[in-house]
């Protein structure tokens, strides 16, 4: 058979996922020591070797890992790792630890696989705004919340859309980058930068599958993502994401959730592609903007760095790839946080 371009799914895990939590230390005594109240206890994980095992609630990664279709980028970060929400996610968007910059790297590669804007639904973004990685002068982006209220709005209502899509993305990045820049963007891409909204109609109606997502906001993305692929509407770059993860309390009922709604919503994704032999060509990113603290603040964990990440998809070599960043405390960073092992623009 022929295999399609590639393609690669970007899924952001905003607010900074607690990877000890996610690929757990389960035999390490230091990880039950630090974490007197949010940890899972060492016969509920699902072991993964004879030192890390996934979160219990993580069974559909389990079964991905198992197959070799996941590999695991553990304690990916950069030097003094920024424990601000919005400077940290805006590091990982523009590949810039030391300077604020003003092009998103999925922005640059899009306007290296269409250089002269052929086909504006290059990269699309399902989720509310537009991020930052996929922003750059001059390289237009679909962007659209929800493509089932999408495709049913009327022109006044899709226009309205847009023109608040753009809003958000001027509102979160003018008081960072300046509105000079952001202002700038949106005058050359203007509302061009989500015209191809209008094309993304036609994907719903030419698509059939017998996956049943969930209801839950991750699923419905990826969906959209999948219907989008099937259409052959030749979108190189998707982007959406999974809020959630700023667990300061109560992550003991949290944490488990989003990461069953994740786990839940990739292995059907990937089953909806394979169904329709659309599997071979995708590949996925997840990553969060940071860590969370070695130990727990009795309810929750607190901003930290040495996070982790996963690339998934049919041909990818899965497995551990890096090192596990080191527990005992004389290696902390700063005394409180998990070092990083691997910078995360080597895996870009």
């Amino acid at each position: 058979k022929t295999v399609g371009m590639p393609v690669l799914v970007v899924v952001q895990l905003t607010g900074g996922n607690d990877f000890m939590n996610t690929v757990i230390p389960y035999t390490n005594p230091v990880y039950y020591d630090t974490r007197r109240t949010v940890f899972v206890p060492e016969d509920r994980g699902l072991p993964i070797n004879d030192n890390l095992a996934f979160h219990p609630e993580m069974g559909p990664f389990k079964e991905l890992y198992d197959q070799g279709k996941i590999a695991i980028i553990q304690g990916i970060g950069y030097p003094n790792s920024s424990r601000s929400h919005f400077r940290g996610m805006d590091i990982w968007h523009t590949c810039e630890p030391d300077i604020v910059a003003t092009e998103g790297w999925l922005g640059k590669a899009i306007r290296e696989l269409d250089p002269h804007k052929k086909n504006v639904l290059t990269g699309v973004n399902f989720s509310v705004g537009l991020p930052r990685a996929m922003a750059a002068p001059g390289v237009p982006v679909s962007s659209v919340s929800d493509l089932d209220n999408y495709g049913l709005m009327t022109g006044i209502q899709a226009t309205n859309h847009r023109e608040e899509a753009l809003n958000v993305f001027k509102e979160m990045y003018g008081p960072t980058i300046g509105t000079g820049p952001v202002m700038e963007y949106l005058a050359q891409t203007g509302m061009d930068v989500l015209k191809g909204a209008d094309q993304l109609r036609q994907a719903p109606a030419s698509y059939s599958s017998e996956v049943e997502y969930a209801d839950t906001p991750i699923a419905k993305g990826l969906r959209d993502v999948a219907r989008v692929h099937l259409a052959g509407l030749g979108t190189r770059i998707f982007y959406t994401s999974q809020g959630g993860y700023d667990t300061h309390s109560h992550e003991n009922p949290v944490h488990p959730k989003l990461l069953s709604d994740l786990s839940i919503a990739i292995m059907d994704f990937f089953q909806d592609l394979r169904d329709h032999d659309k599997s071979e060509e995708v590949v996925m990113l997840v990553f969060t903007e940071f860590g969370r603290r070695m130990k727990d603040n009795g309810s929750g964990t607190d901003h930290g760095s040495g996070g982790g990440a996963f690339i998934i998809g049919d041909s990818i070599k899965g497995g551990l790839y890096g090192e596990y960043p080191p527990l005992e405390p004389k290696q902390w960073l700063n005394g409180e946080d998990l070092c990083h092992t691997i910078d995360f623009r080597s895996v870009y």
